[in-house]
This record gives structure tokens, C-alpha cells and sequence, in this order.
């Protein structure tokens, strides 16, 4: 059975809240009640992921807490190891951390220049999967290099990384050295024929690598409506070269062609087709207004029961 979780984010700029956190925690208790086990939170330019997870750690329990994807370039991976390490324990071991380059363009802010994306993500790994495991980084000296400097008591198990990958080498470093991969607005054409032979090539040798998808899906009765907006949401990253691979893949115009939207039998329809093309999750954003994304939540739910 595939696993489904929600984008806690979902719709969040029109939630009105006065308190964000308070929203966060609101919306994984509805997503828990609802029967679902997983839910997910982007990392953006405003909230840190990690710091309301160890907040929605404390108030809703038994579920797995994704982060999609935290952005490797602007965080010292000591410092990401520290946070991690800090859900890990403060959740019981419910965090599964993914990462991510970013694109293009995305990082100026940060004044932190997009390049040699791989191999940046590599050199992240290199510090941060040994502090995760809670051994020493090889080649490290001085104050805090111990790994009794950097241990997190309560931190276990280990935690999962992801890697948000589309392209052959990112899928190559997915599959030797994390436990899978995490992608967004990738239809599953592109799952079947790209993505999982890769992904299993390079793991050869290792546990299965976990492929979570992330899929806008919308429980409604004007699914021409919603995905609409979904097309003219999604339109800039349509004109990202990955992107733009997977809509050529998919042999779709718009990005809201891959958007799953109407009653529980054409969802649970589009949820079967990402587990016949080899996903093992879903990381589903609900779409449309508060009813229907509330809706969305609870059609999740009883797919996930039957």
C-alpha cells in the first residue's frame, strides 16, 4: 500500500491565523484524525521547518514528520545535524529529513551563488550523515569534533534522509547515499521510466529506496477550475529546465494537467497510478478553498482505511 501524507502548507496564505504555529499544529491534528500517518512541511524564505516540527512533535503524536526539503547551501550542516538531532528526540524518532539545491536564481538572498549543485549536496552529506548517525567527522579537529560534542540523547533512530532529485546524478547520490528521494509536480510516466531506474540502479546492494512524489490533488466538483489555478500557481516552475523535463515526459502543456482533482474514485484512481509507476508515498498538497481542501483530507483518509 502506498503511503499518503499532507503538505501542512497547503493553502496556508489564505488561512487568516493569527499565529502560525498554533496553525501548524492545528492542521497535523486534522490530518492525524483523518487516519493519515505522514505529514510534510516545505522550507521556504519565512518559517523554520524543523523549529515547528519539534513544536508539532510535542502535540500530535505517532506521526512521521517530513520536512520537503530543507536547502543545503545556506545551512552549515553542523548546525543542520543540531537541529535534526533535536526533532529526532524531541519526536521519538519521527523525523525524516530531506534536502534539497534549490534552483537558479533561488538563493541570491542568501548571498549564496548557485553552483555545482551535486556536488554542494555531496559535501553537505559528507558532515552531516556521519553527525546523524552520531560518529565523528572524518578528518575533524578541535573544539566539538568529538562525537560526544555533537550527541543528542533521545536522538534515535537515525534520521532518514531524502534527497530531492530529477536529474541522472542527483538520482546517482539518492541511490548510493541517502535512503531515497523526494520529488514535487512529477507525473508517473516520469516515476517509471526515469526516476525509479535510476534511483534503483544506484542502490544496488541497498534497502529499496523510498520514492516520495509530490502530487496536488483536490476532492472537488469543478476539477477544470481547480486545476486552472493550479497552472497558473505552478507556472513558474514550469520554466525550470527540470520541470519542464517532467511536463515533456508527462506530454502536458501546463502543470495542471498533473493535478489529481475530483470525487474519491478518480483520486483514489490517480493515487493507484503513482503506486503501479513505483512511488512509494504520496506527499499530497491539497488544493482549492477551505472546503475542499479539508475534504481532500478526509477522501485521503478513507483511501488510506480501505
Amino acid at each position: 500500500m502506498i503511503g499518503i501524507g499532507v503538505n501542512l502548507a497547503a493553502g496556508l496564505e489564505d488561512s487568516g491565523s493569527a499565529n502560525l504555529v498554533e496553525e501548524i499544529v492545528d492542521r497535523a491534528r486534522a490530518v492525524a484524525a483523518a487516519g493519515l500517518r505522514t505529514v510534510w512541511l516545505p522550507q521556504g524564505y519565512g518559517f523554520d521547518t524543523l523549529t515547528l516540527y519539534a513544536a508539532v512533535a510535542r502535540e500530535v503524536p505517532d506521526v512521521e514528520l517530513g520536512a520537503s526539503v530543507v536547502v543545503v547551501q545556506p545551512r552549515h550542516p553542523r548546525v543542520l545535524a543540531a537541529q535534526a538531532l533535536t526533532v529526532q528526540a524531541a519526536s521519538g524518532g519521527r523525523l525524516t529529513l530531506g534536502l534539497g539545491v534549490s534552483h537558479p536564481g533561488l538563493l541570491e538572498v542568501y548571498g549564496v551563488p548557485f553552483t555545482r549543485p551535486v556536488a554542494a549536496l555531496s559535501d553537505h552529506l559528507d558532515v552531516l550523515a556521519p553527525l546523524l548517525r552520531g560518529e565523528r567527522v572524518p578528518g575533524s579537529s578541535g573544539p566539538g569534533s568529538d562525537a560526544a560534542d555533537t550527541a543528542v540523547p533521545g536522538a534515535a533512530p537515525e534520521v532518514p534522509l531524502l534527497l530531492g532529485a530529477l536529474g541522472p546524478r542527483m538520482l546517482r547520490l539518492a541511490g548510493e547515499r541517502a535512503t531515497g528521494t523526494i520529488t514535487f509536480l512529477t507525473g508517473p510516466r516520469t516515476i517509471s521510466g526515469h526516476v525509479r531506474p535510476l534511483l534503483d540502479a544506484a542502490a544496488a546492494g541497498r534497502p529499496s529506496p523510498r520514492v516520495v512524489v509530490g502530487v496536488p490533488v483536490s476532492a472537488t466538483t469543478e476539477p477544470d477550475r481547480v486545476r486552472a489555478a493550479a497552472a497558473a500557481d505552478y507556472a513558474a516552475y514550469a520554466r525550470l529546465p527540470s520541470y519542464a523535463g517532467v511536463l515533456d515526459r508527462e506530454g502536458l502543456s501546463s502543470p495542471g494537467g498533473l493535478v489529481v482533482a475530483g470525487d474519491d474514485d478518480v483520486i483514489a484512481a490517480g493515487i493507484a497510478r503513482y503506486a503501479d509507476a513505483g512511488a512509494t508515498d504520496l506527499l499530497v498538497s491539497p488544493l482549492g478553498d477551505a472546503t475542499e481542501r479539508a475534504r481532500t483530507v478526509a477522501v485521503l483518509g478513507r483511501i488510506t482505511a480501505s
